[in-house]
């Protein structure tokens, strides 16, 4: 029976083994290739003959064509804005099912839900024409906008971290003379870290990430350009020759904020998805 037991956890040690080896391969590849001295696209090599930093400090310095820190910094500014509003957006909405009782409660949140099952994109021209009717078109302020107009579509999983806090705490604070708002600022938020840093990590990564919102509203508007559409047009069919190894490069550097924040807020983010999950 043991060695039965054994072999299986040898097998499942082996597959799990072999997964990740295809999953870090890409990534290890991208790493690879940004230290990459050779020029070209393609080589029929994995690993570089001769490795440099030049792609790095190029990326920085050289802004004739490609301005990397501009866009960086303009996908920052937008990322955290987006972050912001919506994280106060889906908290509050998420919060408002979970706790007060209204006639139309249990209709609009399954209208929401349905809705939020479309992918945005499907609306993307409608959304272009209404922020062009505005005046908003080409701006980072239109994509704050557009990122954080349907932040209340995602209350689900915050509603069923909320629906597991006990009612009774809330009972027992306005007992005590205190307001709904006072409950949900002072004693559910507080109760709350990991279900706000799911939000945060969740909003944040949408905006840092996207490509089809940005390209269609900036257009042709590069000062404006978010990194996800500027790297885009370091591989276009004239360019990627010259600055293939400078698009690993940036794409390696904008990995890295995100996957600090995920490391360092792990713990929290799984756990606002398991107790979310629960009740949702």
């Amino acid at each position: 029976m043991k060695n039965k037991e054994r072999m299986s956890n040898l097998l499942i040690y082996t597959i799990l083994s072999v997964l990740s080896v295809i999953w870090i391969f890409p990534i290890a590849w991208l790493v690879m290739q940004s230290f990459r001295k050779e020029g070209g696209a393609f080589t029929s090599y994995i690993i570089p003959k001769q490795w440099t930093l030049d792609n790095y400090i190029k990326l920085f310095t050289d802004t004739r064509l490609f301005n990397f820190p501009r866009w960086f910094m303009n996908t920052l500014f937008v990322a955290v804005c987006t972050c912001i509003i919506t994280t106060i957006i889906v908290l509050l909405t998420s919060y408002a099912f979970s706790r007060l009782r209204f006639k139309m409660r249990k209709p609009l949140m399954n209208i929401i839900l349905v809705l939020g099952m479309f992918p945005g994109f499907m609306a993307m021209i409608a959304i272009y024409h209404i922020l062009k009717a505005f005046g908003l078109v080409q701006s980072l302020t239109s994509l704050i906008l557009v990122y954080s107009g349907g932040a209340a579509m995602g209350y689900y999983i915050a509603k069923g971290f909320f629906d597991t806090i006990p009612k009774a705490i809330d009972e027992a604070a306005l007992i005590d003379g205190a307001t709904k708002n006072q409950v949900f600022w002072k004693i559910t938020l507080p109760m709350s870290k990991p279900i706000i840093v799911y939000t945060v990590l969740t909003s944040f990564i949408a905006p840092w990430l996207d490509f089809i919102f940005v390209s269609v509203i900036m257009k042709d508007n590069y000062s404006s350009y978010t990194v996800a559409l500027g790297l885009f047009q370091m591989i276009s069919r004239e360019n990627i020759t010259q600055y293939f190894t400078q698009f690993c490069a940036g794409a390696v550097i904008i990995a890295i904020p995100i996957t600090i924040l995920f490391i360092t807020m792990q713990k929290y983010y799984v756990g606002g998805v398991t107790a979310g999950g629960a009740k949702g």
